[in-house]
């Protein structure tokens, strides 16, 4: 197969292949020169990047209003006994 590039240098990378690799939207791939040949590679992460970007996220909906376990609990909480309270009124 044969593409061109287009003006800001970008290639297309087909549709079959990137279905084959588990290539989607948004994702990453690894671009290498071998031997005077481009290489294109789905990007694998390691475990430690995924470690990395999971830190990141810790914490960020602490300060969040109702974000809270103990306010989820209890709004579930609510929720039963609701749920329980029209049971007994149907039976």
């Amino acid at each position: 197969m044969t593409y061109r590039v287009g003006p800001k240098g970008q290639v297309v990378i087909p549709k079959a292949i990137r279905d084959e690799l588990g290539i989607a939207p948004g994702d990453q791939v690894d671009v290498e020169r071998q031997e005077g040949e481009v290489v294109i590679r789905r990007h694998r992460d390691s475990a430690q990047e995924r470690h990395g970007r999971i830190a990141q996220l810790r914490g960020m909906l602490a300060d969040t209003a109702g974000g809270g376990t103990e306010e989820l609990e209890a709004v579930r909480r609510a929720e039963r006994e609701r749920e329980e309270r029209k049971a007994r009124e149907r039976s």
